[in-house]
Formats: structure tokens, C-alpha cells, sequence
């Protein structure tokens, strides 16, 4: 948080991995998904963020958790351009590069750019449920207070 509202890490030393991340998404690889990480990254055209402390963070996602690709948007709304959530462009370039089967595909993610983008793409989507986005209202297919529980629930909807 920086003055009151969600920020991402601006440098290594702020950014964070939550225990049952790993876990997690070693459980959807079991299941057979793919693990792809859509990311905005405005603070980059803001000159909040440098590029090297990006790819250090993505080097440590990569080495740290099993994650199939990290696809990321360094551009601001201002630019208008269709990787920016909630625009679903890397959901659709991951599409073309991984034959992603979208209806059978999850969108996981705190914010309601996450949820436009997943819902744009064709995706089912989750909303992790956080403080700051507890007014959030928009259409997801369901609501989780972590993890975990997307976890338990894709495993219910995968055997039927």
C-alpha cells in the first residue's frame, strides 16, 4: 500500500511471495494447467519502477514457483494499448503461443482489471478477495479469501 491504495513492489526488497503461493499453483500443474502470470506494470512508465528490478522479481518467481511464463505491460492507461488489463492482449498472446483451451482456463487475480481481462478473454475467473477490494462488485465467477481455496473449487468443477 502507498498512501492508501494497492501499489506493486517498486524494488526487490518490497516484493513478496505468500507461503501457499508455491503450493498452490503446484496443485493447478498436477491438475494439468498451465501456470502463465499476466501482469500491468505501470510504475514503469511512471518511473517508479526500473526494468532490472522488474526482471529480478520475475527471475525469482521463475526459479521460486512453478510458473510456465510472465508476461507483463510496462505501459500506463494513457498509452491505450492491448496488453494493458483490463484489455486481455497477453491472455491472447498466450493463447496463440501455449493452445490455451480458454473455456477450460482460469483467471486469478485481486483487482477488477484481472477480472475485465479473464472475463474479455472468455476465461472463468476468481476474485481473490483482499482489504482494498472489498467493494468490488463486478461480474467474476467466484470469490476466494485465498489460494487455496480456488484450488479446492477448480478441483471440484475438474471432476465434473
Amino acid at each position: 500500500m502507498r498512501n492508501e491504495k494497492p501499489s506493486s513492489p517498486w524494488n526487490l526488497k518490497e516484493f513478496e511471495i505468500l507461503s501457499d503461493v508455491k503450493e498452490c499453483l503446484g496443485a493447478f500443474k498436477e491438475m494439468g494447467f498451465l501456470n502463465i502470470v499476466f501482469t500491468s506494470q505501470p510504475d514503469i512508465s511512471r518511473d517508479n519502477l526500473k526494468i532490472e528490478d522488474l526482471e529480478k522479481m520475475h527471475k525469482l518467481i521463475s526459479e521460486t514457483l512453478p510458473v510456465d511464463e510472465i508476461k507483463f505491460c510496462p505501459h500506463d492507461d494513457k498509452d491505450n494499448c492491448q496488453c494493458r488489463k483490463p484489455k486481455p492482449g497477453l491472455i491472447l498472446e498466450a493463447v496463440k503461443k501455449w493452445s490455451i483451451d480458454l473455456e477450460k482456463s482460469y483467471v486469478i487475480g485481486d483487482s477488477w482489471k484481472d477480472i475485465e481481462a479473464g472475463k474479455a478473454a472468455g476465461c472463468k475467473t476468481f476474485l481473490l478477495r483482499r482489504e482494498y477490494n472489498k467493494d468490488f462488485q463486478k461480474d467474476y465467477d467466484f470469490e476466494v479469501d485465498n489460494l487455496k481455496k480456488s484450488v479446492e473449487i477448480i478441483k471440484k468443477l475438474d471432476k465434473k
